[in-house]
């Protein structure tokens, strides 16, 4: 039995691999994406997202991803639901993933299963996601304007999306857990917002609970030490990490950075030949879904220069040496 070898895998359906998709299949590229939970990936699940170019009026995350799934269809990409465990390249070339525990083959693939963003894991947040629980700035900060806000967290990336939110919110309490981590020069930027009133950093604070009121966020419960602490607040942004969606790619020889994101060339190429990288799981990425369709869009067209090499190389015929 003579295994199928597609053109083009794609591993997750987000925002980028679903362009991805829309590109390669309008190229005739045989493509098939695999899923492990929802499509759409996290943008399917936020609540409103409204900075993507081309919706004045905001468009819901599970629409967007849905009309980007229809788009890739109709050119002939097809989703199938199944969890890569597994990459490997052979000496043809070929790429082997292991989907549900079946060997999957390809000449390229794209590697787009986006990060999770690390969670407090406390009572309330997962019930509140989209609807005051947030872990983008960027994305949802402009919904807090002449509100109050806690931001969660003591690292770069906390200190940089509270500073941020300040242009929105009326106040901001910064949970830290232990100490701020963020670099000298951000927690300059952040004395400068401390003085000025607008930040009040709680050192030493730990978030037990988020509570709402008519589906509304109104405050934290926290611990400080064995005292009992309340933020009241009319939203919470955490940022407590991203954990890169890349468990399944230990032993296959990708490169990674020191977060665990998928290094790539500016073609979007892993050190793998064939193998690329789009979206939230690649290092360098700006964790936004416009730039995620962009990158897409970009290693689609990788992908197909790739193919094009690839079908050149094996076109050309052998070439005779007379004897000298």
């Amino acid at each position: 039995m003579t295994d199928t070898i597609h053109d083009t895998i794609m591993i997750g359906t987000g925002p980028s691999a679903l362009a991805a998709a829309v590109y390669t299949t309008r190229e005739d590229i045989d493509t098939t994406l695999y899923e492990k939970s929802v499509i759409g990936g996290l943008a399917a699940v936020t609540d409103v997202v409204d900075n993507y170019p081309g919706f004045p009026e905001g468009v819901s995350g599970l629409q967007l991803a849905g009309q980007l799934q229809k788009q890739a269809e109709r050119f002939g990409a097809k989703i199938e639901f199944g969890e890569a465990s597994g990459l490997t390249v052979g000496e043809d070339n070929v790429k082997t993933v292991i989907i549900d525990g079946r060997e999957v083959k390809a000449k390229t693939v794209l590697i787009a299963t986006g990060s999770d963003y690390n969670k407090l894991g406390i009572p309330g947040e997962a019930e509140l996601y989209g609807r005051g629980v947030h872990y983008c700035a960027t994305c949802d900060g402009a919904f807090y304007r002449e509100r109050r806000l806690v931001v969660v967290g003591g690292g770069n990336s906390a200190v940089q999306e509270a500073i941020f939110l300040t242009r929105f919110a009326t106040h901001i309490d910064l949970l830290v857990r232990s100490t701020i981590k963020a670099s000298d020069v951000l927690q300059q930027d952040l004395q400068r917002f401390v003085d000025e009133g607008k930040i009040t950093i709680h050192l030493g604070v730990v978030p037990t609970e988020i509570i709402a009121e008519d589906n509304k966020v109104t405050h934290v419960n926290a611990k400080k030490g064995d005292e009992d602490v309340r933020f009241d607040t009319d939203g919470v942004f955490v940022f407590v990490g991203l954990k890169p969606n890349t468990r399944f790619l230990k032993d296959s020889g990708i490169e990674f950075d020191a977060q665990g994101l998928i290094k790539t060339d500016e073609h979007l190429e892993t050190n793998l030949p064939g193998v690329f990288a789009s979206g939230d799981v690649r290092s360098g990425a700006t964790m936004q879904i416009a730039s995620a369709v962009g990158e897409g869009a970009s290693a689609a067209l990788s992908i197909r220069e790739y193919l094009d090499n690839l079908h050149h190389v094996e076109n050309v015929p052998a070439v005779a040496h007379a004897s000298a």
